[in-house]
C-alpha cells in the first residue's frame, strides 16, 4: 500500500534527524530497523566515510590527508543529504552521521575544520532537526569489531572519539542521549523508542510521552 506523504508540522518544513555517535555504537542497525518497521515514509542518508572508503579513496594518518579527507567526507555527506531530500520531498531523513562528525576527527581545533570547508558550527547543526547519538560500545570496555570492515579504530580511539563527538553534538538544541547498555539488545531497544518518540515530535507537532527516555549532555 502506497504510504501517504508526510507534512512535518516544525517550523522549517521538514524531519531530518542525524544518528551518530562514536565506533560500534549501533546507530546504523538502528535505522535500517526503523526503517524496516516505518516503510518508504523513512530515507536513509548512508554514512559517506563509508561509501568513499569502500570505493577506494585511501585512508592516511598524516596531518594534511587528514584534512583531505575529512573535507571530501564533509561534502559528500552534505550533497548526499540535500539529494536525498530534493528526490523525497515530505520524507522522514535519517542520517547515518552528520556533517558535524568532521570537526571530532580534524587534527586541529573543531572551529578549524569548520572553516576549512567554508561553514560554522551554528550552521552545520542547524541542518537537522533532532540528534540522537548512540554512545560506542566501547565506552563499557567491549569490543567494536562489528560488520563494518572499514573501521579500524581501537577501544581506546573509539572512546575518545565518541567523547569529541558528543561534546560537538550535544550542543544541538535537540539532543538525545542512547548510553552504552551491556545488553544489545536493550540499547536498540531503546534507541528504537527514542527515534519514533522524535518523528512522532516532528511530524505531528504533539511532544511525544517518551517515558524514561532522557536527553543528556
Amino acid at each position: 500500500m502506497k504510504s501517504k506523504r508526510l507534512l512535518p508540522a516544525n517550523a522549517n518544513g521538514r524531519c531530518r534527524i542525524v544518528l551518530t555517535g562514536g565506533p560500534g555504537g549501533g546507530k546504523t542497525t538502528a535505522a535500517d530497523l526503523f526503517r524496516r518497521e516505518i516503510g518508504e515514509r523513512v530515507v536513509i542518508v548512508p554514512e559517506a566515510a563509508t561509501l568513499l572508503f569502500t570505493g577506494g579513496f585511501p585512508r592516511a594518518n598524516t596531518e594534511l590527508a587528514v584534512h583531505a579527507v575529512q573535507r571530501a567526507v564533509y561534502h559528500v555527506q552534505r550533497n548526499l543529504e540535500d539529494a536525498q531530500a530534493a528526490l523525497f520531498p515530505g520524507r522522514i531523513l535519517l542520517c547515518d552521521r552528520g556533517t558535524v562528525d568532521g570537526a571530532a576527527y580534524w587534527p586541529d581545533e573543531p572551529h578549524h575544520f569548520f572553516g576549512a570547508v567554508g561553514s560554522t558550527m551554528e550552521s552545520e547543526l542547524a541542518r537537522y532537526d533532532a540528534v540522537i547519538f548512540f554512545e560506542t560500545a566501547a565506552a563499557g570496555g567491549m569490543g567494536i569489531e562489528g560488520g563494518n570492515p572499514i573501521r579500524n579504530e581501537s577501544i581506546q580511539q573509539a572512546v575518545a572519539l565518541d567523547r569529541k563527538l558528543r561534546a560537538l553534538w550535544s550542543k544541538h538544541p535537540r539532543f538525545v542521549l542512547v548510553p552504552h547498555n551491556a545488553s544489545f539488545f536493550k540499547k536498540i531497544s531503546f534507541g528504537l523508542a527514542v527515534i519514533d518518540g522524535i518523528v512522532s515530535e516532528l511530524t505531528t507537532g504533539r511532544r511525544s510521552s517518551r517515558r524514561g527516555i532522557r536527553r543528556g549532555k
